[in-house]
């Protein structure tokens, strides 16, 4: 049972009050007076009428004003409120008395350790951080607060040392000491919050398909990191954009984020592109900065590299072995500081195996990677998508947004979209700009087919079993391969193997440039 006095400040009011709960022989189990005067008793539950009693003998004292009952004592609070905030914090973090034995840790230091509770408690704070003498700092004369590096499981950390101090009378007296410990990776993960935009730049992205969940979750991690990424998908499917969240949501995210199309340039033009050259070369009254100059403290993105020619991979390779390059016509060394993120529609692994993308340079670039999902395994995001497009279609055409007719939305949701979310947005520009009403409808959308009927076989058919059936092979395989371009894709949906898959295209004479998308 807690009771709350409220009184005013009299000498010798506590002692009366001591004195009432005397003649009922009960057993103070702690008293309490707050800042404001107010005083706190906790003891054992009375009967009812003693209780009654007690009450009004209390509110007769002199100088009192009113008493009720507390649910707990302030101080009760305030240690569970701190033990509650402790055990819940990410970092490890112990609570030792003046002598360095640990009263209070939480569970981050419980699954630290690896130790049961009884195991843990009393043991000395020297035993289980190291890299600072705790005794020392808790003998001095006077304790400040203080930052060091220490090691706890043998690994890295930095620790807060924070005193705790009781006031008596006009001084302090030390009661012991909280350690906080942070880790290198809460940190940088601390940094990147703080200099990150208040806007969320994934934000962009339509996920309701749990496809597309699940790379913006992978996404949203691998931003935080500081290693290469490789992101690979169909083309249309989204992987400069991307690419570009993962910038803006990065620690990198002040510099610039910086492009180099690997598909659109010859070697000479892209070698003086990505490291520029110095004032005089070429005959040239000016020198120019490179990319890699350009991205320093950012993000160079290097798109479609896959179509990179083997020359500027040599130099790329040997640019990410040492960290340095110099421009051309210029023998200084220059360090490189910028996080490497590349795209490429076609599967490097397979270029790999081809000999057409160097395997070491595979490696060093595929560090961290994404694969972005075509639009036909994200059917739940289409009408979503396709409102968005409309929205910025009608925004820049200066017309009221129109809406999508069912058959429109049904039509939309079961075609393959090989051309993905960027045919998904001509085909939407096309139909708004020629829409006569505010509806578009099913009729409206332009597209290649992509569907064919499958038709039976007349009992009657000419050839033999052997000629109908690679007849009707080639046929499927015409049919499916708009939707799935990449060998690796169409060997998963037939349930056969790459080499396979690749050798029946090969046979039916079938690739991007025999068949229509």
């Amino acid at each position: 049972m807690r009771l709350q006095i409220e009184c005013e400040d009299r000498l010798g009011i506590t002692q009366d009050v001591l004195d009432i709960l005397s003649d009922y022989h009960i057993d103070l189990r702690g008293i309490e007076i707050d800042a404001t005067g107010k005083i706190f008793l906790d003891f054992p539950t009375i009967e009812f009428t003693d209780f009654q009693v007690l009450m009004q003998r209390l509110r007769r004292i002199v100088g009192i004003a009113d008493v009720k009952t507390t649910p707990f004592m302030p101080i009760q609070r305030e240690r569970n409120q701190l033990r509650a905030l402790i055990k819940t914090l990410p970092d490890p973090v112990f609570s030792i008395d003046t002598q360095g034995r640990i009263i209070l840790f939480n569970n981050a230091v419980r699954s630290g350790l690896e130790l049961p509770d009884e195991d843990i408690i009393n043991l000395h704070i020297d035993d289980v951080v190291e890299g600072f003498n705790f005794t020392k700092w808790l003998e001095g004369k006077e304790i400040y607060a203080q930052t060091h590096r220490v090691k706890f499981i043998e690994q890295d950390y930095i620790a807060d040392l924070l005193p705790v101090d009781v006031p008596d009378s006009d001084k302090t007296i030390l009661a012991g000491a909280v350690i906080m410990l942070k880790s290198e990776v809460r940190l940088g993960q601390q940094m990147t919050v703080f200099h990150r935009s208040s806007t969320n730049s994934f934000d962009g992205f339509d996920t309701q398909s749990s496809a597309m969940k699940k790379v913006i979750r992978e996404a949203k991690r691998m931003s935080e990191l500081d290693g290469n990424i490789l992101i690979t998908g169909e083309t249309g499917t989204g992987k400069e954009q991307i690419a570009k969240a993962c910038h803006d949501n990065s620690r990198r995210s002040m510099g610039e984020f910086v492009t180099l199309n690997c598909a659109s340039l010859p070697d000479d033009v892209a070698e003086t592109e990505l490291f520029g050259y110095a004032k005089g070369a070429f005959g040239q009254q000016e020198g120019k900065m490179g990319l890699f100059e350009q991205a320093s403290g950012g993000t160079l993105l290097f798109d479609e590299v896959s179509e990179m020619s083997d020359q500027l991979q040599a130099k790329l390779l040997r640019v990410l072995e040492y960290g340095t390059y110099h421009q051309v016509g210029d023998s200084r060394v220059k360090s490189i500081d910028c996080r490497i993120i590349c795209t490429s529609a076609r599967d490097l692994a397979d270029c790999v195996g081809e000999g057409l993308f160097r395997e070491d340079l595979y490696y060093r670039l595929n560090v961290l990677s994404l694969v972005m999902p075509p639009l036909r395994e994200r059917k739940a995001d289409i009408v979503s998508l396709a409102n968005r497009i409309l929205l910025n279609h009608s925004k820049k055409l200066g017309i009221q947004v129109p809406k999508l007719s069912k058959s429109c939305v049904e039509y939309l949701q079961g075609y393959p979209w090989p051309g993905n979310i960027r045919q998904l947005k001509n085909a939407l520009y096309r139909a708004i700009s020629l829409a006569e009403g505010r509806e578009i409808t099913k009729e409206a959308i332009q597209v290649p087919s992509c569907t064919a009927t499958v038709t039976y076989i007349d009992e009657n058919f000419d050839g033999t079993l052997e000629q109908e059936v690679k007849k009707f092979e080639r046929d499927m395989l015409k049919r499916l391969y708009p939707s799935y371009p990449s060998t690796r894709q169409l060997a998963r949906k037939l349930g056969l193997s790459h080499t396979a898959i690749a050798n029946k295209l090969r046979e039916y004479g079938i690739n991007k440039s025999t068949v229509k998308y």
